[in-house]
């Protein structure tokens, strides 16, 4: 069972997802920025806001699964996208809520100018409750 709350706001505007999220106490999982690499180490989908969202989510499961957590157990995101439109955010966040529907925690999108590989236009990092 999920450690994870996900709060909206009696005071905020409601954009449809949540403000924050309450951990009860137990341990954390924090990660560095998750990449859309291969078991290769080659950036997934070239240059496509979508594909690398959706791979920068399956390489997070994955790493949560081997944790013994899942997408559920996220409490922040933060997604990366390295384009010039602000409407590439939004093509970046539509991909997030269909990966994770209703367990999309607090996150934050943030339009930058270059990430690490050749090619990539999305990172993601995340804050998870592992189970306790």
């Amino acid at each position: 069972m999920t450690r994870i709350t996900l709060n909206g706001s009696s005071v905020l505007h409601n954009g449809g997802f949540p403000y924050s999220a309450t951990v009860s106490a137990g341990p954390l999982l924090f990660t560095a920025g998750i990449s859309p690499l291969d078991d290769e180490g080659v950036v997934v989908a070239a240059n496509d806001v979508v594909g690398q969202t959706r791979r920068c989510l399956e390489n997070l499961s994955a790493l949560l699964a081997e944790r013994g957590a899942t997408t559920a157990d996220l409490a922040k995101l933060t997604i990366y996208v390295a384009e010039h439109l602000q409407a590439d955010l939004a093509v970046a966040w539509d991909a997030v809520v269909a990966e994770l529907g209703e367990s999309v925690p607090p996150a934050m999108m943030v339009g930058v100018t270059v990430l690490p590989y050749d090619e990539q236009v999305v990172e993601i990092d995340a804050v998870a409750a592992l189970p306790a």
